[in-house]
């Protein structure tokens, strides 16, 4: 990369980097060379859209980044059907919780399959489209044999031990959130993001769990599980995509497999128009 950059600086007769405190940051020649070098990507690859799109064929390799919660009632039933309707096409999976919109807008993936909890304000950096897939619910979950009929209002929650993700994660704050709303502060006892360990201490009655509904498998025994009363905690699960004018095959494959899937895994699902940014 330094060579690289030592050639790119050779060529335009300018510095394109200047010293940041321990870091370095891009000139304002720098700043004009990555504007036109977008361009020129973007164009590059409304070129091939275009020529997918007259082709009509989906291509033979693509990346998708999904999160871990997602991997077992969405995103492997999708590629599964994937397999069998374009064998031709294989489709790198990268199972992350991590910079999943950002390494779409780098290039570096081609379809992210992501989430926004519904307290928090849409990110959603500009040129990617969206395609919501499905409200996704936290439930409660408890051991099997200490579960109560019928929905749970969150505030009842406040005397149980908790098994909650950290409140750096989105889904931690969401329920941060929605408990100060509901006019208390949870105390959790157990603090993890690992959605195994949490069903784990729900189902050996150690611990409350609030867990999204599609993390879930309904016939994991011993654990019993609960919507919340009133406003649930949720999330929106949505397909991403870099914005192009011309419909590239390949990714719209990927998107309406995941579609297809959400939907047979929850009859409640979201339309299927995009939205744009």
């Amino acid at each position: 990369m330094c060579q690289q950059l030592a050639a790119l600086r050779h060529d335009v007769g300018v510095d394109l980097l200047r010293p940041d405190g321990r870091t370095v940051a891009l000139t304002e020649a720098g700043r004009v060379l990555r504007e036109h070098a977008d361009r020129i990507l973007a164009a590059a690859e409304e070129a091939e859209c275009a020529i997918a799109a007259i082709k009509g064929t989906v291509g033979t390799t693509a990346t998708l980044s999904a999160l871990p919660s997602t991997v077992a009632r969405i995103v492997a039933p999708a590629l599964a059907a994937l397999g069998t309707l374009h064998p031709q096409l294989t489709v790198t999976c990268l199972v992350t919780d991590q910079a999943q919109l950002r390494e779409l807008t780098l290039g570096t993936v081609d379809v992210v399959l992501g989430q926004r909890y519904h307290h928090l304000p849409d990110a959603t950096p500009r040129g990617i489209e969206v395609s919501p897939l499905l409200d996704d619910p936290l439930l409660v979950v408890t051991a099997a044999d200490r579960a109560v009929d019928g929905p749970v209002a969150l505030l009842e929650l406040a005397t149980h031990d908790l098994a909650v993700p950290p409140p750096t994660t989105d889904c931690g704050q969401a329920i941060l959130h929605a408990c100060h709303q509901a006019g208390f502060t949870p105390r959790p006892r157990y603090v993890t993001a690992d959605i195994a360990a949490q069903l784990t201490l729900a189902r050996t009655g150690l611990a409350t769990a609030l867990v999204p509904r599609t993390a879930i498998d309904p016939t994991t025994p011993g654990i019993r599980t609960a919507p919340l009363e009133g406003h649930p905690i949720q999330r929106l699960l949505f397909g991403a995509t870099r914005h192009t004018e011309a419909a590239k095959p390949t990714t719209t494959a990927v998107i309406a497999a995941l579609r297809t899937a959400a939907r047979q895994d929850h009859p409640t699902h979201l339309p299927a128009a995009p939205r744009r940014w």
